[in-house]
């Protein structure tokens, strides 16, 4: 999910009270987490042209294990929710408190629900009860988010938190006191997957603590997402299953070292540039369930593909889809195309829209979001250690 600003405050003396009285409910860990940061010059400043950025990652690059995954810990299974997102379960506390989450390459930080969080979205999520695990900690550090699709307020809390068989002890994560903008989406929290410094609550990331523990074989993950279908999508961790994808992974240096943002060449259709012209930013990210991008370029789409508007969706006649034609990415010199079976929705009243959306806040560059829509089509794989993204057609 894009996060559009964020920042730290002091909550009220009410809810200050309430902490201060966790205090004496559990024991604090003497278990501290150090947190190593160091500032990496990016490739793609250090030097210039596609063919030797290339060969240098060929060069350089480790080999990613092929992994078959039968009986590995290292694969969890996702449920795609009518194709608009995808969540995965992981338990907190002991014993351990299970809650769906979004597993999100657009955020950094891990958070669920809390007890005290009594907003009418927070009543349809699985709220963690710290009261009943042993190895609950809890801080007075406070910290706010805003995602592209709602805002929340929590405080920083530790306690042992697994994914699958992956198991972080005393993991740092946020507890959501106030949220708004979820309601109706079928999740209990969210697990950010980006670089450590897009943390807004300071605390370390589950994947960066786990590598660093040397519980994950590479400093990698991989996401498949399945179309039409709940069950069958997974994400990776360690390791990459050739089985859900098809050829070579096409490998894709990140712009800078601190988010998954990639240079893209151009947007296409018909052999003409309807975006991008000039090159431009796109985030790949498995939090969104769209592709987003300015509001006129998004405009100048809808009325290629003569969509009309009603409500917050622009509609297209569903008979009409057959013949919408594909849309294409340009990414460091490969076509990835995008069919309008990919981009076209069916909601559950049978009527079809564009999966387009306009991102109201402005930039001073070209930014587009590669979300959900994209990946269903294209196996991604985010790889930490190279600092770069592997694209290829997913099965």
């Amino acid at each position: 999910m894009l996060r559009t600003q964020t920042s730290l405050s002091t909550w009220s003396q009410k809810i200050h009270m309430k902490w201060l009285v966790l205090l004496g409910l559990v024991a604090f860990s003497e278990c501290i987490v150090k947190i190593p940061l160091r500032r990496v010059k990016t490739m793609r400043n250090a030097i210039s042209g596609k063919n030797t950025l290339n060969n240098i990652l060929k060069e350089h690059a480790y080999r990613l294990p092929q992994i078959s995954f039968r009986g590995s810990n290292l694969t969890h299974p996702l449920r795609n929710i009518r194709d608009l997102f995808y969540v995965g379960n992981i338990t907190i506390g002991t014993p351990p408190q299970e809650f769906q989450v979004i597993f999100d390459t657009g955020s950094s930080d891990l958070w669920v629900a809390s007890i005290f969080c009594n907003s009418s979205s927070c009543a349809a999520h699985v709220r963690f009860r710290h009261h009943q695990s042993s190895t609950f900690r809890p801080t007075n550090k406070t910290f706010r988010i805003t995602y592209g699709s709602g805002r929340m307020k929590g405080v920083v809390v530790h306690d042992t938190v697994r994914i699958g068989d992956l198991v972080s002890t005393d993991q740092p994560f946020g507890l959501c006191l106030k949220d708004s903008g979820f309601k109706g989406i079928p999740f209990d929290g969210i697990l950010g997957l980006s670089y450590p410094n897009k943390t807004f609550s300071g605390a370390f990331p589950i994947f960066d603590k786990l590598k660093n523990e040397g519980a994950i074989s590479e400093p990698v993950f991989a996401f498949y997402l399945s179309k039409d279908k709940q069950e069958g999508s997974v994400v990776m961790f360690g390791g990459v299953d050739h089985r859900y994808y098809k050829g070579e992974l096409n490998w894709v240096p990140l712009i800078q070292v601190g988010d998954w943002f990639v240079h893209m060449d151009r947007i296409t259709m018909k052999r003409k540039v309807i975006a991008c012209s000039d090159g431009c930013k796109a985030l790949v990210d498995t939090g969104t369930s769209d592709i987003v991008g300015p509001s006129t370029l998004v405009n100048n789409i809808w009325k290629l593909i003569r969509a009309r508007p009603l409500g917050p969706q622009y509609f297209v006649s569903c008979s009409a889809v057959n013949t919408l034609p594909s849309i294409i990415f340009t990414i460091n010199g490969i076509n990835y195309r995008l069919p309008a079976r990919a981009y076209i929705h069916k909601d559950s009243r049978g009527r079809c829209y564009s999966m387009f959306q306009e991102n109201k806040v402005s930039s001073s560059t070209e930014t587009w979001i590669l979300g959900d829509v994209f990946l269903r089509v294209y196996f991604s794989v985010f790889d930490r250690g190279n600092d770069r993204i592997g694209l290829a057609r997913a099965v």
